[in-house]
């Protein structure tokens, strides 16, 4: 997991690196990178929860894999939102 948290960092990194070229491009490269992101989150709460299917602690498994989702689902609208202010950051 902290792995994906270096990788919103580095995605936001790429952003501001990209806006120099065009904010339109730098915006579609975070926009992609935010989709992976949530994608891997949303494998990861696949696995835990086909893991906890008929498992004694189903219901808690279920609820880690809901928990995944939505903080993917909240760094890509946070990488998102902070794509629409790369136009933002002065270029050289």
């Amino acid at each position: 997991m902290k792995l994906l948290h270096k990788s919103a960092f580095a995605v936001c990194a790429l952003g501001l690196m990209l806006s120099g070229c065009g904010k339109s491009e730098a915006q579609k490269e975070v926009d992609k990178q935010a989709e992976a992101i949530d994608k891997s989150y949303e494998a990861q709460a696949d696995v835990v929860e086909a893991l906890g299917t008929n498992a004694p602690d189903e219901k808690a498994a279920k609820q880690q894999a809901q928990d995944l989702r939505d903080k993917g689902e909240a760094i890509k609208d946070d990488l998102k939102d902070q794509a629409k202010h790369l136009d933002e950051v002065p270029k050289k």
